[in-house]
């Protein structure tokens, strides 16, 4: 009979935020695979309990996981953590739950903390509806078509990211979002917990020397207006703004801005077929 697999969520900072399930769970499975054993025995040896551990990260992760798949098979139960919070989320994790789907395998989550649904939830901004970006990507280009995501997103974005890189990608956010809440949630948990709450403009003028982990909550874009030209030709639109008294300038110049179009295209429309 295979094992189970256990996704146990850890503190990610004060270690009372761990569930008596997910104490439990650990006592009783026969294999730990941690992101970091160093730093899960220090949780371990706090809560008095001793079992194999078998690193298992990011690096390594296409070669350990046919291992645990293995060791599931032959009836081990095991369970999978990280440094802090909850597997999979930006995380270890993902690939393993993935494959042991593919081989039947029992998949058990056990809950507990979660630093993004912690910090969103002091954010004050809208918990409504929200979208989780993970850390933001080093290439440029896709870094470009991210923070483009973010600009026009209406849903509130959330953002992991590390203290060395936070400046730089702060800097980004300011030359996008223009007078957009952000909040970040430092070091959540943990004795210098702290929110710190502005524009990134603003939050630029306040981070000098800031450690910790940090989660960035990003107020959603305003919903832009139904354009009323919609559903008017270009003739209607057109009439419109002649109707108003602008020139034949002045309209096309217009029109393609309502539009989201190149103004020549308007000219040349207008030159082949005539207002």
């Amino acid at each position: 009979m295979d094992g189970k697999l256990y996704i146990v969520a850890t503190p990610i900072g004060n270690l009372e935020d761990i569930t008596l399930r997910a104490i439990n769970i650990l006592k009783q499975v026969d294999l730990i695979a941690a992101e970091d054993t160093r730093h899960t025995l220090k949780l371990l040896n706090h809560l008095q309990i001793s079992k194999p551990l078998i690193s298992y990260h990011r690096h390594n992760e296409e070669t350990k996981k046919d291992i645990l798949i293995q060791k599931l098979k032959q009836g081990q139960n095991i369970a999978i953590v990280s440094d802090a919070g909850t597997p999979g989320i930006s995380d270890p994790g993902e690939e393993i739950i993935k494959q042991a789907i593919q081989e039947n395998i029992t998949i058990i989550p056990i809950p507990g903390a979660c630093a993004l649904i912690n910090a969103l939830i002091c954010s004050g901004i809208s918990t409504k509806e929200f979208v989780f970006l993970g850390f933001l990507p080093l290439n440029k280009k896709l870094r470009k078509g991210k923070l483009e995501e973010i600009k026009t997103e209406t849903k509130t974005i959330i953002l992991y990211e590390a203290p060395h890189k936070l400046k730089a990608t702060l800097e980004d956010l300011k030359d996008n979002l223009e007078n957009r809440q952000v909040v970040l949630a430092r070091e959540l948990t943990k004795i210098h917990e702290e929110f710190i709450r502005g524009t990134a403009n603003e939050l630029l003028q306040k981070i000098d020397n800031l450690k910790g982990e940090f989660v960035i909550i990003i107020e959603g874009a305003k919903p832009q207006e139904e354009n009323k030209f919609t559903n008017l030709s270009l003739e209607e639109h057109y009439k419109y703004y002649e109707n108003l008294g602008y020139s034949k300038k002045e309209i096309i110049k217009q029109i393609a801005k309502d539009k989201n179009t190149n103004k020549n295209e308007i000219y040349m429309y207008f030159t082949n077929f005539g207002e």
